[in-house]
């Protein structure tokens, strides 16, 4: 017999209705902090990545107090025709020892070429301080040689380790006697850069989204290729553009590169320059081809627009 006033226990916990208003509740929750999170990873991403630019900038001018020069952009012989015979070093693999990995450089022979058996283990360490935290580089050294007319590999010719750190050519094509701080058997002083060392750069970015680069060097009879999946359109460049790279005759910033031997970076909107007084700076998209083009000449003589970098 059911009794006057009495009332079943009402059960505990979420309805239905309740649980999917705190579901949502918890997605907008997450779709707010999210764009957050990523700002502040970004952020200490970039840090990190001037924290290493300032290095080699500290590394550059360490080896230019020791030989009264900058490193060669890259070291390299050449036939009658021009041809670089090698051994192909480059700029950061000179200054090894300035950036504390005295022990790597202790293990190159310089005089030999980079893909030469007596060098097989220093070309493949990956120093950190050559990469950027923004960017996703291999994680153990990537397979260079020789490639057909559409980018492909036709031979190892080694492998070497990645970099996301280029040396400043100028406005022309990378290689031979460029008009920036960097290029074949350079040999560039701080009294050569005349249009001012505060307002020329030095080493700028290279993502590997766009393509290749190495601290090692131009490995001989290499090409320099897009990475799969690039964006960028098909080039088959000089293995020079491993380590070096141009303004060129069009440049809108490392955010819009247009050829793979630019600068390139997957910061938001520019990329971090090391500059010939050792100081980096972050150049936006907002940055004039003018200014880009002008701040690639050492001894240009070009003027600056005030505040358009």
């Amino acid at each position: 017999m059911r009794q006057f006033g009495y009332r079943p226990a009402r059960r505990g916990g979420f309805t239905l209705i309740e649980l999917l208003v705190v579901i949502a509740i918890i997605a907008v929750l997450i779709g707010l902090l999210l764009p957050a999170v990523q700002k502040v990873r970004e952020a200490a991403a970039r840090s990190q990545c001037i924290n290493n630019l300032k290095q080699v900038g500290l590394a550059l001018h360490n080896y230019h107090d020791n030989n009264k020069k900058f490193p060669p952009g890259y070291a390299s012989a050449y036939d009658a025709a021009g041809n670089d015979t090698g051994p192909g070093w480059g700029w950061a693999a000179h200054i090894l020892p300035q950036m504390e990995q005295d022990n790597v450089f202790r293990l190159i022979d310089l005089k030999q070429p980079i893909e030469a058996a007596a060098n097989a283990q220093p070309r493949t360490v990956i120093v950190k301080s050559f990469l950027c935290p923004s960017d996703t580089p291999p994680q153990q050294a990537f397979p260079v040689g020789p490639r057909s007319a559409s980018g492909q590999l036709v031979s190892t010719t080694c492998t070497i380790a990645p970099s996301n750190h280029v040396g400043n050519f100028g406005v022309g094509e990378p290689g031979v006697d460029g008009d920036g701080v960097f290029f074949r058997g350079s040999t560039v002083r701080i009294e050569d850069i005349t249009d001012g060392t505060s307002s020329t750069l030095m080493v700028g970015e290279r993502s590997f989204y766009h393509a290749e680069s190495s601290w090692v060097g131009a490995v001989t009879g290499t090409n320099h290729v897009p990475t799969p999946g690039s964006p960028l359109p098909l080039q088959v460049n000089n293995p020079s553009n491993f380590v070096l790279a141009h303004t060129g005759e069009s440049f809108d910033g490392p955010a819009s590169p247009k050829e793979i031997n630019h600068y390139t970076a997957r910061h938001t909107g520019g990329g971090n320059f090391v500059f010939a007084d050792g100081h980096v700076s972050y150049l936006s998209r907002s940055t004039s081809y003018s200014s880009y083009k002008a701040l690639s000449t050492r001894s240009g003589g070009e003027t600056i627009s005030t505040g358009d970098y």
